[in-house]
């Protein structure tokens, strides 16, 4: 079912967006922006120079925020890794498609941002970490099914010298992590750079993700450091070298001016190791599981740095794209995010609708890509492929169980700027609510659910209404019988 409706909604988008080029014709035909999506893996907000941090050098991404817009509110739609990855994939909360931790897959029934801007023309490619499904071959949650025509992909986080997979052939890199991540996007762009078609490059970095393996060259540069920070800030120094010679690149190809460069993280900083963006660290609903740095550059577009404090998403970039490039698709399951292309053109000075977040108490799923990869490299060097079929993920699209939608465990969250209200029920007892105003306390110290009681219920409410919105799309009801 989920092959047949992808095939459905890439024929009828395909339709749409010929449609709309036949009403053009006689006009000249403005080509749309080159696309590149870049993320890094467990870096907290505050772990960049330009962030304030007192030792790490990011001389690349300093720059890029001095030239582009700096976003000073941006939030994972998740405190972990493969939710917020498919927030990016979809516009929608992970939740919404049973992606609640680290390890779980995109539903095949989902729209995926590479299928969408597919319909209007793009190439498109995945290079880096995946952890949305299988690198394998035959997969239906491969980069390749969820709308990738290249890839060079990991199942996982991966250190350096990884093996990867070439759209299903594991290969033996060699070199740092991160500029084994940007050369593979940087030879997808070189091809596509002059080509007719513009191109969506999606760049998802291994690092700074434990263990912690900086190349010498990086980590040397904070040898004065306990030797566990000297490793973890060297792979974001190294990630800052990797990003910066792509980012150069696209100047090099004299195509900066029209290509759309997005750097964001996937979750807070890490405990112990990462600066965070406020209260809380990875793994939480708090502002430093969420906040994370986030850089968006267009020189065409956006002439002068600007820097923004409007509370933005990673559900954001989906809507945000298809706005930008003038794409549709039939049968748009609810999108939590919200298109920024006012906020591009200097138009939004709020955000039009709060954002909610649910840390769902469904546990992760063990992906070790290392090993995985290892193991696929040695099958198939044998001539066959690893017969561990399920790492395939074949049962991605069935809907197996049925969730209550009057009852939401774990902890979720409201923010409607400058009120966020948590709303915490866990295995036993009462839901407990918390209510911080974020402009007088950023650290979520003081619970104000008490005294502004009345604020609290009508926001508990609206959270509600989403949280049971979020557990209908969460048992397939947003999905048409095709």
């Amino acid at each position: 079912m989920a092959t047949s409706r992808r095939r459905f909604l890439q024929i009828a988008g395909a339709g749409a967006c010929l449609s709309r080029l036949r009403s053009a014709i006689g006009a000249p035909a403005e080509r749309k922006p080159n696309i590149v999506l870049c993320m890094a893996d467990d870096q907290g907000w505050g772990d960049m120079a330009y962030a304030g941090h007192r030792v790490l050098k990011t001389p690349h991404f300093d720059a890029m925020a001095a030239a582009g817009l700096r976003f000073d509110r941006f939030y994972a739609a998740a405190p972990v890794c493969s939710p917020t990855r498919g927030s990016v994939m979809t516009g929608r909360h992970p939740n919404r498609f049973a992606c609640f931790k680290w390890g779980r897959t995109l539903r095949p029934q989902e729209i995926t941002i590479a299928e969408a801007l597919k319909t209007a023309g793009y190439a498109t490619g995945h290079f880096g970490k995946w952890h949305l499904g299988s690198v394998r071959k035959g997969s239906p949650v491969n980069p390749g099914a969820s709308g990738f025509d290249e890839w060079l992909s990991a199942p996982n986080f991966f250190d350096n010298n990884p093996i990867l997979s070439r759209e299903g052939v594991a290969v033996q890199t060699h070199g740092e992590s991160s500029m084994v991540t940007a050369d593979a996007a940087i030879e997808f762009i070189r091809k596509h750079a002059k080509g007719a078609r513009p191109f969506l490059a999606v760049v998802w970095f291994g690092s700074p993700h434990g263990p912690h393996q900086a190349a010498e060259q990086d980590r040397k540069l904070y040898a004065a450091q306990p030797k566990r920070k000297q490793h973890f800030l060297g792979e974001i120094t190294g990630m800052d070298r990797a990003f910066g010679k792509l980012r150069g690149e696209l100047k090099t190809l004299g195509i900066r001016d029209h290509t759309l460069l997005w750097y964001c993280s996937d979750n807070g900083g890490l405990a112990g190791l990462g600066a965070t963006g406020g209260r809380g660290h990875k793994g939480q609903v708090y502002e430093g599981g969420l906040r994370v740095p986030a850089i968006l550059e267009w020189p065409a577009r956006l002439p002068t740095p600007r820097v923004t404090a409007v509370p933005c998403n990673t559900s954001d970039i989906y809507p945000t794209l298809l706005d930008l490039v003038g794409v549709r698709m039939p049968h748009q399951p609810p999108l939590d995010g919200v298109s920024l292309v006012p906020l591009l053109d200097g138009k939004m000075t709020a955000r039009p609708r709060p954002m909610g977040f649910w840390n769902h108490p469904a546990g992760g799923i063990g992906t070790p890509s290392k090993q995985w990869m290892a193991e696929l490299l040695a099958a198939q060097k044998a001539g066959k492929e690893s017969d561990k079929t399920e790492r395939l993920r074949l049962d991605a699209g069935k809907i197996k169980q049925q969730y209550p939608e009057d009852a939401f465990p774990g902890h979720a969250a409201w923010l409607d700027w400058p009120w966020k209200l948590h709303r915490i029920h866990g295995k036993s007892g009462p839901v407990k609510l918390e209510l911080y105003d974020l402009t007088r306390d950023p650290g979520e110290r003081t619970n104000l659910a008490r005294q502004q009681a009345e604020r609290a219920k009508a926001l508990r409410a609206a959270l509600e209404e989403w949280l049971a919105s979020v557990a209908r799309s969460l048992n397939g009801k947003d999905y048409p019988k095709i």
